[in-house]
């Protein structure tokens, strides 16, 4: 599945810009209905990636996204894989204009992720994973559109092309010990009493804490990155909120797992509702947490 990837960038990266049609526009809304900008943008977005995704050459997989969240569990369970998205994630993060948003596409196959993309079309980066393959951030995806415009490419070649242009992600796995320094990303727009508390804990433990808010996706990013050591989630997300987000940190040394049971959040289930997770760079950090 690994040479998917430059055509899910593809993807991604038109699906952004029609997304940006609408963003780079004046408007003014506060909330979702079917007429504003943010549906509009969102539905676009949708129409752009399940044409792209549902062609011979992809496979012609079942699609599940957050616009077709209508599909029942009796007709999906029996779906070994399939394609996850969400079309445009970080809608008040749109709202707010501060470019935050996402354009998220996994492959699922047997109730995990193995392939993702993040695209994040107000500053034009990537990032992608896949089983196997590693995790890496493209900062011209520009290339992708240009690159597919030259044709025909030999077997794996443009695959080749794209990570050779693109950086290889590494989670900061430097050991901290308690009384050291942690970096957590969370949500400024979806703040809960649990994250306060988990901060006001986490103070307790080690001598600095240092906290960046950022929206949608970008969190996952952060820590896969080495921007931050651990994500930590106590607010509602649905399975295509998290889905391509996971496979980039696992792919790059991290972990993203239920609070609950301490193994990796699970996707196709009856209830698309994820439970509190972590994304963190390292296992040891589960004692501090």
């Amino acid at each position: 599945m690994n040479e998917f990837i430059p055509d899910i960038l593809l993807i991604a990266y038109n699906a952004g810009k029609a997304i940006l049609d609408v963003y780079n526009k004046d408007f003014d809304i506060t909330y979702k209905d079917d007429l504003s900008p943010l549906t509009i943008a969102d539905k676009q977005s949708n129409k752009i990636i399940e044409m792209g995704l549902y062609s011979q050459h992809l496979g012609r997989l079942p699609i599940l996204s957050e616009e077709g969240r209508a599909i029942t569990y009796d007709e999906r369970k029996g779906w070994e894989i399939f394609w996850l998205i969400d079309p445009l994630d970080g809608t008040k993060e749109f709202i707010k204009r501060n470019g935050e948003f996402t354009v998220n596409i996994a492959l699922i196959q047997k109730n995990k992720p193995i392939l993702g993309v993040v695209y994040i079309p107000a500053k034009d980066v990537s990032y992608f994973a896949a089983d196997g393959l590693g995790a890496y951030k493209l900062e011209d995806s520009e290339i992708i559109e240009d690159a597919f415009s030259k044709g025909t490419w030999e077997d794996g070649e443009l695959l080749r092309t794209v990570i050779n242009r693109s950086t290889k992600l590494l989670v900061n796995k430097t050991t901290n010990e308690p009384a050291e320094c942690i970096k957590i990303v969370g949500s400024s727009s979806h703040a809960t009493k649990e994250q306060e508390e988990f901060l006001e804990n986490i103070k307790k433990k080690f001598t600095k804490v240092e906290f960046k808010s950022a929206g949608s996706s970008l969190k996952f990013c952060f820590v896969a990155e080495g921007l931050a050591d651990i994500y930590p989630r106590f607010g509602p997300t649905m399975e295509w909120d998290t889905a391509a987000g996971q496979i980039i940190v696992e792919q790059a040394g991290g972990m993203v797992l239920d609070m609950g049971t301490n193994e990796p959040l699970k996707y196709n289930k009856e209830n698309l509702l994820n439970p509190f997770f972590f994304a963190l760079n390292r296992e040891d950090l589960l004692t501090s947490v």
